[in-house]
């Protein structure tokens, strides 16, 4: 990975759980990192496979390697936040990350 290609400020969001004024419990986002990211929507073929593969992802987000990342995180991109589906580290290098996201709704 060339570091002119993480052109891109992204957030890396953990949820905090609290409650609302009934006591009802509320999950909110809390950014703990901003980082240096590319993003790259996925092709139409490399869609259907992560598709076989058992997620629905649309975004490729590409990081640094960090140990402190997991799917119960999310990342915000321009104000849109994504699902991380699964956290790839490529050869097992603990050089990058890849993280394949979608949309939240």
């Amino acid at each position: 990975m060339q570091a002119g290609r993480m052109d891109k400020r992204v957030d890396l969001q953990s949820a905090t759980s609290s409650q609302d004024a009934t006591g009802q419990p509320i999950r909110t986002w809390a950014t703990y990192a901003t980082v240096w990211a590319a993003v790259e929507p996925l092709k139409g073929r490399e869609l259907m496979y992560a598709r076989q593969a058992g997620y629905e992802a649309e975004v490729r987000v590409t990081i640094w390697y960090r140990s402190d990342l997991d799917p119960k995180h999310r990342v915000v991109v321009n104000g849109t936040a994504y699902e991380i589906t699964s956290v790839i580290d490529p050869e097992m290098g603990h050089v990058t990350l890849e993280l394949m996201c979608k949309a939240t709704s």
